[in-house]
C-alpha cells in the first residue's frame, strides 16, 4: 500500500543526505562531469531543483513543465551556477514540495506527469524519492547503488519492472534477487531469468549499469528501452 506521508518523510531524509554530501563539492567540483553522460554535477543539481518545482505543479493541477524544450533550457541555464546557489535552490524547492505535500488532499486522484503519463497522486512523493536517491548516486560523490536503503531498492525495482511490463521489445523476464522476485517484459519470445544482487539489478533496470555482473544462465541480457 502506498503511504505518501511516509514517502514525504523519506524524501526529506534523502534530500538532507544529498545536501550534506554535496556541500563539500566546491564550485570546481560542481562543474565536473557527473555519472550521467553529457551532464555536469551542476546539471544534476539544477535538474533536482526544477523537478521539485515540476512536481509541485503536478500536485497543484498544473502542467508538469511548460514544454520539453523549456525543461531542457532551464537545466542548461542553471547548471553553471556556483555551488552555494545550487544548494540553496535544491533546499528551497524541496521545502516547497514538502509544504505542498503536507496540505490535506485527495491522494487517490489522478495526476498528469510528462508525455501524457498519468498516475495516482499518492505515488508522486515516491517519484520524487526516486529522483533524489538516484541522482545522489549520479553525482559521483561516494554514494553508490549499494548505499541506497534496501526498502527503496526493492520498491524501485518493482516500479521499473512494472514500467517495462507489457513492452513488446522486452522478452518476458523474471528478475530474481535474494530480497525478492519480479516479472516484466512482454509476452512473446523465450523467457529470460535475470538474477543478481538487488543494487546491481536496479542499476541495470535504471540504466546506470550495463548488467555485466548479472546472471542470465547463458541467455542474452534483455535490452531495455530508455527511461
Amino acid at each position: 500500500m502506498i503511504d505518501p506521508l511516509r514517502d514525504l518523510a523519506s524524501v526529506r531524509e534523502a534530500t538532507d543526505r544529498l545536501l550534506s554530501a554535496a556541500a563539500g563539492l566546491g564550485d570546481v567540483g560542481t562543474a565536473e562531469p557527473s555519472q550521467l553522460p553529457g551532464w555536469s554535477r551542476g546539471h544534476v543539481l539544477a535538474h533536482l531543483s526544477r523537478n521539485a518545482e515540476a512536481l509541485v505543479n503536478v500536485l497543484e493541477g498544473r502542467p508538469m513543465y511548460v514544454s520539453a524544450e523549456a525543461r531542457e533550457a532551464d537545466i542548461e541555464r542553471d547548471a553553471p551556477r556556483p555551488l552555494a546557489a545550487q544548494l540553496a535552490d535544491v533546499r528551497d524547492t524541496a521545502a516547497r514540495f514538502q509544504a505542498v505535500g503536507a496540505v490535506p488532499a485527495d491522494w487517490s486522484r489522478t495526476v498528469e506527469l510528462r508525455n501524457g503519463v498519468t498516475d495516482v497522486a499518492a505515488r508522486v512523493p515516491f517519484r520524487r524519492l526516486i529522483e533524489v536517491e538516484l541522482h545522489h548516486v549520479d553525482l559521483g560523490i561516494g554514494y553508490a547503488l549499494e548505499d541506497l536503503p534496501e526498502e527503496f531498492t526493492g520498491r524501485e525495482i518493482a516500479f521499473l519492472a512494472q514500467r517495462f511490463s507489457g513492452h513488446a521489445d522486452v522478452p518476458p523476464t523474471r528478475i530474481v534477487a535474494d530480497t525478492g522476485e519480479w516479472q516484466t517484459g512482454g509476452e512473446d519470445g523465450a523467457p529470460v531469468t535475470v538474477s543478481g544482487a538487488a543494487p546491481a539489478l536496479l542499476g541495470w533496470l535504471a540504466g546506470r549499469r550495463d548488467g555485466a555482473d548479472l546472471d542470465t544462465a547463458g541467455a542474452l541480457l534483455p535490452a531495455l528501452p530508455p527511461l
